[in-house]
């Protein structure tokens, strides 16, 4: 059974490691707030990060959505005829998420999906993604080999995943182990985009022979 904590979500939940059972606090609801704010976009903006790679059409996958920071530049750059999957484990993230995409009129783009605490909830999603983005979540995720295993099934053959985590935060030496798992699961290592205090790796999907 896999549980794991997210930086959006406000719920404790146990996580199974091991085998012993520990109490994980995550982060409230109001920090989903600062996640979402305009004024993040002066670190972080969404477009310049993500245009290189989402193309008009596109279906992509927000993992960690939270109240969509990137999940709604991603609708309106892929269009009425694109869609963009938003999985959280945070009901109330996903409710405001919602709100947010109706106000910017992107709504139809958008597809919200709840996990459940035993499951990432990616199944339903195999080889229907295009490009898929990690942002700040990959080392909140105890069980990393499921969440690769998960996200090589989703993604179509040589989609792309974005892996992003902030420094300060995640150490080097850890995000070279979410590097490792990656590559262990079909991802190739393509390149290093700049992204402002953060780690980041451009990985490819690249089909088993």
């Amino acid at each position: 059974m896999i549980r794991w904590r997210n930086p959006y979500m406000q719920m404790g939940v146990a996580t199974i490691e091991k085998g012993k059972e520990s109490s994980h606090r995550v982060c409230p609801l109001w920090i989903g707030y600062i996640l979402a704010s305009p004024v993040r976009k002066l670190m972080y903006n969404p477009r310049t990060i993500l245009a290189p790679y989402v193309k008009e059409g596109m279906t992509v996958l927000d993992f960690g959505s939270a109240m969509g920071f990137f999940s709604i530049p991603l609708a309106q750059i892929v269009g009425p005829a694109g869609k963009v999957i938003c999985v959280d484990m945070q009901e109330k993230m996903l409710a405001r998420l919602k709100k947010r995409a109706q106000k910017a009129g992107v709504s139809a783009q958008i597809e919200t999906r709840l996990c459940a605490q035993d499951s990432l909830g990616l199944e339903p999603l195999a080889g229907i993604i295009d490009f898929a983005l990690l942002f700040a979540v990959a080392h909140e995720v105890p069980a990393r080999e499921a969440l690769f295993a998960g996200l090589a099934s989703a993604l179509k053959a040589r989609a792309n995943l974005l892996v992003a985590e902030p420094k300060g935060h995640v150490s080097g030496e850890d995000f070279a182990r979410t590097l490792s798992v990656a590559k262990e699961h079909g991802f190739v290592e393509t390149g290093a985009p700049h992204i402002s205090r953060s780690y980041a790796a451009l990985f490819k999907r690249v089909p088993a022979n």
